[in-house]
């Protein structure tokens, strides 16, 4: 299975999905492409270069998260490959089928359509340059390893671990525009988020504080934040460009 782009898909409610819409648009300093979809429910945060790797989704019922979307060459063989690593089918439609990781992660297997330049960070005033350039899977501790050699396994990338026990990142291709990074996590559900690098965190977070962003925890190299209707993601000291952590 050939994994040829990544595409973070956050899912809003109704409710939420215009203002939500507005505060990630202006986070990742993209544009919004015009809407698509039978119900106009989908649009991408368009960048200012390269081809899109963030998308948006009204979706009907429930607060919403966050999924990822895998685009491969052949649809059929790559749903195959998946549930005979475990993962089960929750829906198919022609252009997307829905699917599950064996511990209860959303991902959709999707046609390529021959993304493959990836967005270059954002400098900002005050020179801080970051990127949203990461979905982190937060995967309760029983199914971690399992958890953690099913991604490795689909997309052919192994995982590394990293500088705490607690984390695993898969070894993305050069090209591919986000990273995925699987977390162990003392809760019983499985879920996940965003993160973003930055050369300067603080600036960064003063920055998403203008937008309606609040702190909820400061770690040695990342700041967890809560967007304005309380979803959690993370600021974190990395290079925007290589996705590393500072040496």
């Amino acid at each position: 299975m050939a994994v040829r782009w990544l595409s973070a898909f956050l899912d809003f409610s109704h409710d939420d999905f215009s203002n939500e819409v507005t505060f990630w648009r202006a986070i990742a300093g993209s544009t919004v492409s015009p809407a698509r979809g039978a119900h106009r429910e989908f649009a991408s945060l368009e960048p200012f270069n390269g081809d899109p790797h963030l998308r948006v989704q009204r979706v009907d019922s429930g607060d919403g998260g966050v999924h990822l979307d895998l685009h491969v060459d052949d649809v059929s063989e790559s749903v195959s490959h998946a549930t005979t690593l475990g993962a089960t089918i929750v829906s198919k439609n022609p252009d997307v089928v829905v699917l599950q990781s064996p511990g209860g992660f959303d991902f959709c297997v999707v046609p390529w359509h021959g993304e493959s330049e990836r967005s270059r960070p954002i400098r900002w005033p005050g020179d801080t340059i970051s990127i949203i350039d990461q979905l982190c899977i937060d995967v309760p501790a029983a199914d971690f390893d399992a958890e953690c050699d099913f991604w490795a396994a689909l997309t052919t990338w192994p995982w590394r671990q990293g500088l705490q026990p607690e984390f695993r990142n898969l070894r993305r291709p050069a090209k591919m525009p986000l990273r995925v990074l699987l977390q162990r996590v003392g809760s019983d559900h499985i879920g996940g988020h965003l993160d973003l690098a930055s050369t300067h965190p603080e600036e960064e977070v003063a920055r998403h504080e203008g937008w309606g962003a609040t702190v909820v925890e400061h770690h040695r190299f990342w700041t967890v934040m809560a967007d304005p209707i309380g979803r959690r993601y993370c600021i974190t000291h990395r290079n925007p460009r290589s996705g590393n952590l500072p040496e």
